[in-house]
Parts: C-alpha cells; structure tokens; sequence
C-alpha cells in the first residue's frame, strides 16, 4: 500500500519587472513542486506577455530554459527547465532569482520568496493575490523603448503618436491591471 504525499507547500513570490518606473509588479501563490517551465507559464499569464519569446531563470550561478531548436552553436546552454523543479532551487523564505523573457527586448523580473506557507484546504494554485501597472507592450524595446513608448502616448503633439497608438491596437492604458482578470486565465494546477 502506497503512502499518500502530503500536499506541497505554496511560496508566495513577489515578482519585479526591473527597470520600469513606477514599478510594474504582482504578488502570487504557486505550489513549491511546480517545475521551472511551469513558473515561466503562470509568469506569462500574471504579467501579461504573450510568451513569443525566450526565457531563462537565474538561480544561484545556474541558468535554466528551454532548448532553442535554432541553437545551432550552443550559446544557450540552459539546464532543462521542464525537469527544474521551485522547491529543489529555491528552498527558504527570502530566496531571490531571476526571470528574463525576450532576449532581445531584456525583460528581467526579480523574484523574492516572501513566504513559504501551507496550503489552504479547497484552494486553487496558482492564484495572484496583488498587482500594479500594465505589462509593457510586446517588442517595444525594453526599458527603454518602453519609457520612450509611454513619453509618446501622452504627447498627442508628437510626430510618432498616431502611428504608435496604431501599433498599440488604438490603446493602451500603462496604470491598468486587473487581478481578477488575471486569475480568470491562470489556469489551476490539479493534483497528480
């Protein structure tokens, strides 16, 4: 007769989007036995991207991600990210990493474990508890390219405006989030 596991703990993370000012954030609850690939999914999700492109997590003096098949000289050596479980990495309330997406555009995200708690009966992970400030727009350019995006949008004098509210869809609003709206496309993690 097999023993049953007890339920895993939850890790509620802070997470960061360095370089953007005012700051761009969230606060989630994420079961500690997710593995990397997982995180880098709900990551997607609680900040908005639309994960078209690369990413990597920093842990200690390691990097983890994904194979790129276009890798054909082995510049991205990452430790395999979908075999990388969170409570292996990452084990005491306080742990930082790092999550970068997009390569090109360098979307660093600074995560802290500001708890490890335990798992409230009927509940369902991953949940995000808090948040401020939209995700920035996909390919805008980093940082940068974002400060310079949200300088634009408030100048209806400026010589890129028209063409950068087409780019944006017609709209964008940078103080927007919303948590519901968020947790209504997280999508729950089910018990093996």
């Amino acid at each position: 007769m097999s023993k049953q596991q007890p339920p895993p703990t939850i890790y509620r993370l802070n997470v960061t989007l360095k370089e953007t000012e005012p700051a761009i954030w969230r606060r989630i609850l994420v079961p500690s036995n997710i593995t990397l690939h997982r995180l880098h999914l709900i990551l997607q999700e609680i900040m908005g991207w639309t994960n078209s492109h690369l990413y990597r997590f920093e842990v200690g003096a390691k990097e983890y991600g994904e194979s790129d098949p276009d890798n054909d000289f082995n510049e991205l050596d990452f430790i395999n990210s979908k075999r990388a479980k969170l409570v292996q990495l990452v084990t005491a309330k306080g742990n930082t990493f790092v999550y970068e997406y997009d390569f090109g555009d360098g979307w660093t995200h600074d995560l802290v474990v500001e708890d490890i708690l335990e798992p409230v009966p009927g509940a369902i992970y991953p949940i995000c508890l808090e948040g401020e400030r939209a995700c920035p727009p996909e390919d805008c350019g980093g940082p940068h390219g974002y400060s310079r995006l949200l300088g634009i949008i408030v100048n209806p004098e400026h010589e890129e405006y028209r063409e950068t509210l087409t780019w944006l869809g017609g709209d964008f609003r940078p103080s927007l989030f919303s948590v519901e709206k968020v947790n209504r496309y997280l999508k729950p993690i089910l018990p093996h």
